[in-house]
């Protein structure tokens, strides 16, 4: 028992919190071609509702001016997420699209390539549990 008390303050001070306590979520954005309009950010750990979490019950939607500045999303609990980033240039709250094409910047999470459509749940997603997490997201213009 003894040695126990005397591990405890050894394991206290290693500064790792508890995988099952909320951690901060941020993110940066790379590549924001102006200042105009701005970012629609949607953070999901649902697949079935990425890259368009509107019918998530449990999203963290977010509205931005647009900036390349950190954005703190919160405390989020232990889990799989992804991010999908809109750069709503004319302030319409949707992506704009020409053929199919996005016309607006589009960024998610983990940087994944973009080929044809959005990227699946699984290239996007990140994990957090027992450490802060910042995802640095580059916008990707198509037109």
């Amino acid at each position: 028992m003894r040695a126990i008390g005397l591990c405890l303050p050894l394991l206290l001070s290693t500064g790792a919190a508890p995988l099952t306590l909320p951690q901060p979520l941020s993110m940066a954005l790379e590549g924001l071609r102006s200042a105009k309009g701005q970012v629609l950010i949607c953070v999901t750990r649902d697949p079935d509702h990425f890259p368009d979490c509107s019918q998530d019950p449990d999203k963290r939607h977010f509205a931005i001016p647009a900036s390349s500045a950190p954005v703190t999303l919160g405390q989020l609990a232990p889990g799989d997420y992804a991010i999908a980033i809109i750069h709503d240039e004319n302030r319409n709250g949707r992506l704009d699209t020409f053929a199919g094409i996005p016309r607006e910047g589009v960024g998610f999470s983990r940087n994944p390539v973009l080929r044809f459509g959005a990227p699946s749940f699984r290239s996007a997603s990140f994990t957090i549990g027992g450490a802060p997490v910042a995802q640095d997201i580059h916008l990707k213009y198509f037109l």
